[in-house]
């Protein structure tokens, strides 16, 4: 019964959990489903503790694109499609840039985390991310 609820205790809303050849990595994070907390994001924040970051949730996966409009500090953003698997990293955003960084490819979530953090920790495309957005029947590390 306490594996069970500790199995269950690993994938909560608030929490992002990725594996890759480089190992394993969890951040708490702040969640955007709705069209008005993602377009607001990580507008107008000025610091981020490195083990934090914002998940945004798509109703369907689809292509999308993120600018850095009222941005001010730097970010990584990982694309992450119905799988939870990372189609694209794109490292070190910069603050206020109008430039669409866009997923190139379906998209279901995407993980903003402090700039420079996605290479320091060795995060590629290819590896998978467990969280309650996906669904356990098409994850490939599903929370169940």
């Amino acid at each position: 019964m306490a594996a069970a609820a500790a199995a269950a205790d690993d994938c909560r809303a608030n929490q992002v959990q990725l594996r890759g050849d480089w190992g394993t990595a969890r951040f708490t994070v702040d969640v955007a489903d709705t069209a008005e907390t993602r377009a607001q994001g990580l507008m107008h924040v000025e610091t981020m503790p490195r083990s934090k970051g914002m998940l945004f949730v798509y109703p369907f996966p689809r292509e999308v694109g993120f600018w850095m409009k009222n941005t001010l500090i730097p970010l990584d953003m990982l694309f992450v499609d119905e799988t939870g698997t990372v189609i694209k990293v794109h490292e070190n955003a910069i603050p206020h840039d109008l430039r669409p960084v866009m997923s190139d490819g379906a998209t279901l979530v995407v993980l903003e985390v402090n700039g420079g953090l996605a290479g320091q920790m060795g995060i590629t495309p290819g590896s998978e991310m467990r969280h309650p957005a996906f669904d356990p029947d098409k994850a490939a590390w599903p929370c169940n």
